[in-house]
């Protein structure tokens, strides 16, 4: 009797965990780095909504909203819109212009 009712919960967990579908909005939450050229960008996002960007050895902070795949941030009050694809280890970030930067996951 016990082993079936262990057997149940094991397999109610697993079928919880394989439904959760992390989507983006979860996805972009941690810390992401990029570089290139020995200039070194970071990049970090709560789940709060706060952003913090550091370049240069300067951070930025403010907030970040993430629809569908348009990320608008505002960072020491500049607001920016830019298109996103993310995934568990790869953050892509496209400016208007076209110019791309690819974080992974820090």
């Amino acid at each position: 009797m016990r082993m079936n009712l262990a057997l149940v919960g094991l397999a109610g967990v697993v079928l919880s965990l394989s439904g959760c579908d992390s989507g983006p909005q979860e996805l972009i939450v941690g810390k992401w780095k990029a570089g290139q050229g020995g200039i070194k960008v970071t990049a970090e996002f709560a789940r709060d909504g706060t952003a913090k960007l550091t370049m240069f050895g300067q951070m930025l902070q403010g907030t970040y909203k993430l629809e569908g795949d348009e990320l608008e941030w505002t960072l020491n009050g500049k607001t920016t819109k830019n298109k996103v694809k993310v995934t568990a280890t790869e953050l892509e970030v496209t400016a208007g212009g076209g110019s791309t930067i690819i974080y992974k996951r820090e």
